[in-house]
């Protein structure tokens, strides 16, 4: 899913291999044969939906297939962003290059140089209801390549005929079953899906990182990290967290090492038999359960990887072509239903991430709970200066807005096409609920990041003193995008650039690259 990713953002090309170019000749020719022969094939000989009882010549095949993008392009709404269109092409095409889908060379090309040349359709966001796959946008798709709607070039945006030209492309021409190949699939909620993954690891990791120096500015206890915890309940996930947590916390000074044995109880103080109060001996869930939390949650960036890896290499059009079996089998593999509960899964757990860094922010601004620091971690004279008090209050919203989404898409069946479809599965919202509700995780994360930034100047100065040097290096890179807050300013514009730049960066890897400044 990386290599989605990153060819959809520009970083890499995509290529196809022999093999997959032999899969798809075979195929092709196979096809040609049957429509000689004049076999009934949906789509092909046929109408569409409740109208395939209706037999069409192959004399027809082009118009059959121009119409059936026409009457699809029907989607409403702002365009799909750059990065989550070129994503669907590039599952397209990954879906095209099985080898089941009879679609001829000159078309897969076209399709692949579009995407190397990101000259990317303008497709409305809405419209799909990912039952036989995403339809619409595909189809907004698909009317580009034949030199109609509107294309982005090199940052304009102009009439795909035009932008085609250009880019020294010509339209294409639909042959047989090549436009219900290009548009019946569930590439559009793949594609999408494929970027929240690597969207959501980044921010998982974040969390881990942040949830360390979070431990350090309030003096946590290393023990509830420890990976013998891990042991005795050995989700993969939190067996994860703890490596990851022990790993960013190394070199800390800040952080409570266990006390083995447990202490004994001071019963020289005892008072009529009663003890005085101590201290606690363990720390809020928001330090002592972040292996449990956040490695719950890299478990269902599992779940939902392998779902969508395992979309990204399937062929999800009707009718498949079997060449090796010279069949042709109608069925459902364009239904979305995995996606679709994948995407849902991972809203919940990003929401969680969001949950989790809110609760954070809340005890780290509240002097009440964070052990000696000013409130709000305000600089300046007392009164005058509120710190980071909107900033909290954001996040709560944020928060607020993350649950008002969470009601999961998928089992948001409703009946279409006649009734033909008469359960479908809305995959593609549920992957765009996802990619919006990343959005507003990584501003969540912003606020975070910006008040434990604060908090650890305020505990270890300028030099971060006794910070582990993960923490340290975290913290540099957020003071290149935000100052330190001495006295109150709008934060805004702040919040929302940092939250840019915490997405261009790999929080797993030891060293902090983003925007070309690199922190070693």
């Amino acid at each position: 899913m990386r290599d989605v990713f990153d060819v959809a953002t520009g970083r890499r090309s995509v290529t196809v291999g022999e093999a997959a170019r032999d899969r798809m000749n075979t195929s092709h020719a196979m096809l040609s044969r049957m429509v000689q022969e004049r076999r009934r094939i949906y789509g092909v000989t046929t109408g569409y939906g409740p109208l395939a009882s209706h037999p069409v010549t192959p004399e027809h095949a082009e118009l059959l297939q121009r119409n059936l993008v026409y009457h699809l392009c029907s989607g409403v709404g702002q365009p799909l962003s750059a990065l989550h269109t070129r994503a669907m092409m590039v599952a397209r095409a990954s879906s095209l290059a099985r080898g089941y889908s009879g679609i001829g060379a000159t078309l897969f090309n076209t399709l692949l140089e579009c995407i190397n040349l990101e000259l990317t359709p303008v497709v409305p966001e809405m419209g799909t209801v990912g039952a036989s796959g995403d339809l619409t946008p595909l189809a907004h798709v698909a009317l580009a390549l034949l030199g109609e709607g509107e294309m982005w070039y090199r940052g304009t945006r102009l009439p795909a005929a035009e932008a085609l030209r250009t880019a020294g492309l010509a339209p294409i021409t639909l042959g047989h079953k090549e436009g219900i190949a290009l548009v019946n699939g569930t590439s559009c909620m793949t594609g999408i899906a494929a970027v929240n993954a690597e969207r959501a690891r980044r921010a998982a990791q974040l969390a881990l990182r942040l949830s360390v120096l979070y431990a350090e500015c309030l003096g946590g206890r290393l023990e509830a990290w420890d990976s013998r915890f891990g042991v005795a309940r050995p989700h993969a996930g939190q067996v994860a967290a703890h490596a990851a947590l022990a790993r960013w916390a190394e070199g800390s000074t800040r952080l409570m090492p266990a006390v083995q044995p447990p202490p004994l109880l001071e019963e020289s103080q005892a008072d009529q038999g009663w003890l005085p109060e101590g201290e606690l001996p363990q720390d809020a869930y928001t330090i002592r359960c972040v292996p449990q939390l956040i490695g719950a949650v890299l478990d269902v960036l599992t779940f939902h990887d392998t779902t969508v890896t395992t979309e990204l290499q399937s062929a999800t059009d009707n009718p498949l072509l079997f060449a090796n079996d010279d069949a042709v089998l109608h069925g459902g593999n364009f239904y979305g239903q995995h996606v679709a509960f994948a995407s849902d899964a991972l809203l919940m757990g990003v929401i969680k991430l969001a949950i989790h860094a809110e609760r954070c922010i809340a005890r780290i601004t509240d002097r009440t709970q964070n052990k000696g620091l000013p409130a709000f971690l305000h600089g300046g004279r007392s009164g005058v200066n509120s710190g980071f008090m909107g900033a909290q209050v954001t996040a709560s919203a944020l928060v607020a807005e993350l649950r008002t989404r969470a009601i999961p898409a998928s089992i948001q069946s409703v009946p279409t096409n006649g009734n033909n479809q008469d359960v479908v599965t809305m995959g593609t919202v549920a992957a765009r609920k996802t990619a919006s509700a990343l959005d507003l995780v990584y501003h969540v994360l912003s606020i975070h990041a910006l008040t434990l930034a604060q908090a650890a100047e305020l505990r270890g100065g300028a030099q971060l003193h006794g910070f582990a040097p993960a923490s340290q290096d975290l913290v540099r890179m957020v003071r290149r995008s935000s100052a330190a807050l001495e006295t109150d300013r709008p934060l805004s514009g702040e919040i929302a650039h940092l939250a840019c730049r915490l997405e261009t960066v790999d929080w797993s890897t030891d060293t902090i690259e983003g925007g070309g400044a690199v922190i070693a």
